[in-house]
């Protein structure tokens, strides 16, 4: 197979490196593609500008991986509808039809739950731009590739941890954390498990489906996560108080459509995950 990555930061060349491993060739769309790894053949690009380069012609999957260059809502929409739909066109200028075309979503889709349980088959109601725009790029995905072949694969992938990505062992460590007085609820994904998730859903023989939730087993109340950084750190339990917004919502996220696929995970939970990175296991990609 031939994949495309159009946006390769940290979560895209851990993926493209996965698909690489499997045998598959791998292109990496990027502004900075001398930072990929050999394994990757980089390509510059700027997703939002309607400038791109070739499509390989026996393209079989584009993943679209990208990230906005600040929190605001400008900088958003120029990184996943404009991005998304300027890959689109390259697609359509160059005349290749993918099998599939998997864009990289979140759960902030959905908005704030009240701590109740959501998955594939709940209504998104985003409370924030963030979550509002990303939705705009799901609906985007699905009209332009409706009747043309190509599969929409959507990933909403909850909070993303791994290696270089600590900002609540950060928190607990500069004595920052607070354990909220009301139970919240946390969704998150360890980096390997969503590139790996990504490589399943790009190869797997059966057809995927049209969404999918991309978050451990583990829904952890915030709670549970700082007071377990605290002990593997040997600190005190960060004070309990008022914690201010949550930023996703306070929801749990179902993963059992991406389980039931055959996939699995090499970090079920936070507890996994988090004693890895404290262990120096794995590198953040530049």
């Amino acid at each position: 197979m031939t994949i495309l990555l159009a946006g390769c930061g940290d979560l895209g060349t851990e993926a493209g490196l996965r698909f690489a491993a499997a045998g598959h060739r791998v292109v990496g769309w990027r502004r900075s593609p001398e930072k990929l790894p050999a394994a990757i053949e980089g390509a510059a690009a700027d997703l939002s500008t309607a400038e791109l380069p070739p499509v390989p012609a026996d393209t079989t999957a584009v993943v679209v991986a990208v990230a906005a260059d600040s929190p605001a809502e400008a900088a958003y929409r120029a990184a996943y509808v404009d991005g998304l739909s300027h890959v689109l066109d390259a697609l359509a200028r160059d005349g290749v039809t993918p099998r599939r075309i998997l864009f990289v979503s979140s759960t902030a889709v959905y908005g704030d739950a009240g701590g109740g349980w959501v998955d594939e088959g709940t209504t998104p109601a985003p409370g924030g731009f963030s979550g509002r725009i990303l939705r705009e790029a799901e609906e985007l995905l699905t009209k332009r590739l409706r009747g043309t072949g190509t599969a929409p694969v959507v990933l909403r992938l909850g909070g993303i941890y791994g290696p270089g990505r600590t900002r609540l062992i950060d928190q607990v460590r500069g004595g920052a954390a607070v354990v909220p007085d009301d139970p919240r609820y946390t969704n998150r994904i360890h980096r390997d498990d969503a590139a790996r998730a990504i490589v399943h859903l790009c190869t797997m023989a059966e057809e995927p489906a049209p969404v999918y939730v991309g978050v451990d087993d583990d829904p952890a109340e915030l709670g549970d996560v700082l007071r377990f950084l605290a002990s593997e750190l040997g600190m005190d339990v960060p004070p309990s108080g008022s914690a201010g917004e949550s930023r996703g919502g306070n929801k749990r996220c179902s993963n059992a459509l991406l389980r039931g696929t055959g996939y699995s995970f090499a970090y079920p939970t936070f507890r996994e995950g988090y004693r890895d990175i404290l262990a120096g296991v794995g590198v953040r990609h530049p």
